[in-house]
């Protein structure tokens, strides 16, 4: 049989043992190679490090510090207004640290510092970990010697290349230097915040102590956690978050075994005290400190950077305003004097509302660079803030309306008890007139009918910090738990004056480097919009009203204003007296927005303001009439499809008459119908001559209403109005009468026939304010009664029983038999108790007094 033979595929097998022997070795020498080639460029890299870092530090000679060039700031219109310099450095030798000191930053910046040559690998893998987890640069890993490299030659980018550079001066640093010189060039070259560079200056800025000998562990903990950021971690601008970054240093030295657990807790638990720094020597523009803040924040460069990198940074900062507001600031008359140890103290803040730049800003009198900004410290805003939480919200919802009726009356809310400062109560106010004369009662009535939720979430949007804490009706009378900024108050008033619209304010435009580089640029956005345009509309046009007729008075320019007074009580427990803790002006005018607080940084007895709010809408007009002096005058527009903010014209209920019956012991009440397209109700109110004042007694569709609540040798007066709920309106009241009964037939006794034109409003007394006013008192009558008309039967609580039988001091056409106690203080501005938008006519002005003092206002 013939042998079949062999396949080609068979054949094919045979040499594959070859090949992969061909393989292999191809393998091994790639192999080979490319680990030679790792080592070479490993060595040459090292090499390079190593040689890149002597030649830097070797170009800079004996002072290895680039040449500072000075950085400039620039206001909105380019002109140079500030040249920053890095100042206040105090050198001192390492032989002047105490151990502790070393102790602190080594355990706190590089805890095996004087182990490593300069670069700690362990720590950079730990960082590279971390870079990697976040997929980004979050943990650097440096060394001390490689912060001080970096602090003399470098940027604060963290590029793979900078990282490289800073290591290969870290390198020559450590073959050139002791461990003791470089943490002494350390120690002298880090920022510390307000203008303090170096750990001697860090020292007498924040402790007033020159000696670092005299520093206790707790001080020293505190300078430790600064330079990892100075402006947050300063005890002088952040005392909280000093604290806390505190007790994370003492912990880090307690794991360290430089200090015991008692030392740690009883360090960590110390209260700074302000009143310890030292105050710089040198003035300088609380704008220009603000921007400088701001500027490293958004461009991630540090303040020593920003003042000696050569940058030009342009502002917002109008320099006429700021000029203008700083010179205000310097005249002791526009404050209220205060005691031989304290002058009262104030800040103000003006914005552009159609951009959200900041204008102008003063933090304080005598303000000094890097000092205390009090634009950012929050305050009580007192009345300041029922626009933002009681009726700007209400407004919103489209059910409120400047002529919608509130309550007036002495209630509780829950166990929140407000009140009235003039402690008088009218029944019921239009909205108008309880935000123009600062009415408490009305305000928190409000916010308890719309839902606090509703002003709550309107404040926040507005950028006030509410916190859980704040949703409670106290909100209403600015009542706040933390308080509100003299900042954060002008950015809310800048949405109404904005059509609705929301915008962050901010301060600084454009960032250049010495080479002219943009290496920042602000983007405008475009406004939340935070209310409609109808409601923002609305509340200039009551703010303005509060200006020209209320209690803001003092603050009138030759051009249109809207705004808002505030005050906020001492609140010292146990102290008798009626003097103030905060006084505001939040206004603005069609161009800008400003805010103006008043008041003591720490309020006690010996230090509290006897003046109301009157004196921050002074300063107001001082700063904006010279402000504003070189720019057109505008005036507020109107948006399309608005309506003009006026009440409706629906006429008042005549024909009233009133009918006893001796059969059925009733009083029949009758009355013509008015016409609307609306629908309608009527409201009957009663006052016994007995009582104070008259009281609803009904509430009807019909034009007539039977009272069987009466008693013989009783005299009643009556009186009616038409409510029309769509619109939350009541009218004025109808002409009064008044009927007398006893076993005869009654007698009705027809008032004067009301001469006022139909929906015709009375004018309130210009600026009645009776808590400002030492002669106010409380009489033994409330003659607040709306139903009083010519005849005047009730006294003003004091001081005017006019054209009737007041019980105060002076009885114009009365007795005046009683003695009016002096006003008492409470929150709120004016709180005394008017008819509803003057509207119910009889003659209530005459039964007021008429106090037209400017310094009333508040």
């Amino acid at each position: 049989m013939t042998k079949k033979p062999e396949s080609r595929s068979d054949n094919s097998k045979k040499p594959q043992p070859k090949k992969k022997r061909k393989w292999g070795k191809r393998l091994f020498w790639w192999s080979f190679f490319t680990v030679a080639l790792a080592v070479f460029c490993a060595i040459a890299g090292f090499l390079f490090i190593i040689l890149n870092g002597e030649r830097i530090l070797a170009a800079s000679g004996d002072d290895p510090f680039i040449m500072d060039e000075t950085s400039i700031v620039y206001d909105i219109n380019g002109n140079e207004v500030s040249r920053l310099f890095a100042e206040n450095r105090e050198p001192v030798k390492y032989s002047e640290l105490p151990e502790m000191v070393v102790d602190a930053f080594v355990a706190t910046e590089d805890r095996r510092f004087f182990e490593h040559q300069g670069v700690d690998l362990w720590s950079i893998g730990r960082a590279a970990v971390k870079d990697v987890i976040a997929r980004s640069a979050v943990e650097g890993g440096s060394t001390i010697t490689q912060q001080l490299a970096k602090n003399l030659f470098l940027s604060m980018d963290k590029t793979f290349f900078r990282k490289a550079t800073e290591v290969s001066i870290a390198l020559a640093l450590e073959n050139h230097k002791t461990k003791e010189e470089i943490l002494e060039l350390y120690l002298n070259r880090i920022n510390f915040g307000k203008g303090a560079y170096g750990i001697k200056a860090a020292s007498k800025r924040y402790f007033g102590k020159e000696n670092l000998d005299d520093l206790e562990l707790w001080e020293i903990a505190t300078l430790a956690g600064i330079p990892k950021a100075p402006t947050h971690y300063n005890p002088i601008n952040q005392p909280e978050k000093s604290k806390n970054r505190r007790a994370v240093i003492l912990k880090l030295m307690y794991d360290q075994g430089y200090i015991t657990a008692e030392q740690m807790n009883e360090a960590a638990a110390v209260e700074y005290d302000p009143d310890k720094a030292q105050v710089a020597k040198h003035s300088e523009s609380t704008i220009v400190d603000y921007a400088i803040a701001e500027a490293e924040e958004v461009s991630q460069l540090t303040e020593d950077e920003l003042r000696r990198g050569g940058y030009k940074i342009y502002t917002t900062m109008d320099a006429g305003a700021q000029k203008a507001m700083e010179a205000a600031f310097e005249n002791d008359e526009l404050f209220e004097k205060g005691p031989e140890d304290q002058q009262v103290q104030g800040a103000m803040v003006i914005t552009d509302h159609h951009t959200g730049g900041i204008v102008a800003m003063v933090g304080g009198r005598d303000y000094v660079r890097k000092g205390l900004n009090r634009t950012l410290v929050p305050r009580q805003p007192g009345s300041a803030f029922k626009p933002i939480a009681s009726f700007g919200p209400a407004l919103e919802t489209g059910q409120w309306f400047p002529w919608s009726m509130l309550s007036d009356e002495k209630q509780c809310f829950g166990d929140y008890c407000p009140s009235n400062l003039s402690k008088r109560y009218a029944g019921q106010l239009s909205l108008e007139y309880a935000l123009q004369q600062s009415i408490n009662t009305p305000a928190v009535w409000l916010l308890n009918e719309i839902g606090v939720k509703q002003g709550y979430e309107f404040a926040q949007k507005l950028g006030i910090p509410l916190g859980k804490d704040d949703r409670n009706l106290a909100i209403a009378l600015g009542g706040l738990t933390h308080g509100a900024t003299p900042l954060q108050m002008a950015d809310a008033y800048s949405a109404f004056a904005n059509g609705g619209k929301y915008l962050p304010s901010y301060s600084v435009v454009r960032i250049e480097d010495r080479n002219g580089k943009t290496v920042y640029q602000y983007k405008q956005p475009k406004g939340e919009r935070v209310m409609s345009e109808k409601t923002a509309y609305y509340m200039t046009e009551l703010l303005q009203k509060v200006v020209n007729e209320g209690t803001a008075k003092r603050a009138k320019l030759d051009r249109p204003v809207a705004g808002k007074t505030g005050t906020a009580q001492h609140g010292i427990k146990g102290f008798n007296s009626s003097a103030n803790r905060d006084v505001w002006f939040v206004g603005y005018t069609p161009e800008w927005t400003a805010a103006v607080w008043m008041g003591y940084d720490k309020t006690d007895r010996q230090h509290v303001l006897k003046n109301g709010s009157g004196q921050a809408a002074t300063m107001f007009k001082e700063v904006m009439s010279k402000a504003l002096k070189n720019h057109e005058k505008k005036k507020f527009e109107k948006p399309e499809g608005i309506d003009e903010v006026k009440e409706p014209d629906v006429q008042k209920v005549t024909g009233l008459t009133a009918e006893y019956s001796v059969q059925t012991g009733l009083v029949t009440l009758n009355w013509n119908s008015i016409s609307s397209d609306q629908d309608v109700t009527y409201r009957i109110y009663r006052k016994e001559d007995t009582e104070s004042k008259a009281t609803l007694i009904g509430e009807v569709v019909s034009n007539d209403y039977e009272d069987i609540n009466v008693y013989p040798n009783a005299t009643y007066e009556y009186y009616v109005t038409a409510y029309i709920a769509s619109l939350r309106l009541e009218t004025e009241a109808s002409g009064k009468v008044k009927l007398t009964i006893d076993s005869d037939l009654p007698p009705i006794d027809t008032l004067p026939p009301d001469t006022t034109d139909p929906g015709q409003a009375t004018d309130p007394p210009d600026e009645w304010n009776p808590g400002e006013d030492p002669d106010f008192g409380n009489g033994s009558q409330d003659g607040s009664d709306p139903a009083n008309g010519g005849q005047g039967n009730g006294g003003n609580q004091g001081n005017s029983g006019n054209n009737g039988n007041g019980h105060g001091n002076n009885g114009n056409n009365g007795n005046g038999n009683g003695n009016g106690n002096g006003g008492n203080g409470g929150e709120g501005d004016s709180d005394q108790g008017m008819p509803p938008d003057g509207s119910i006519n009889g003659g209530l002005e005459d039964m007021l007094p008429n106090f037209d003092d400017p310094n009333a206002g508040r």
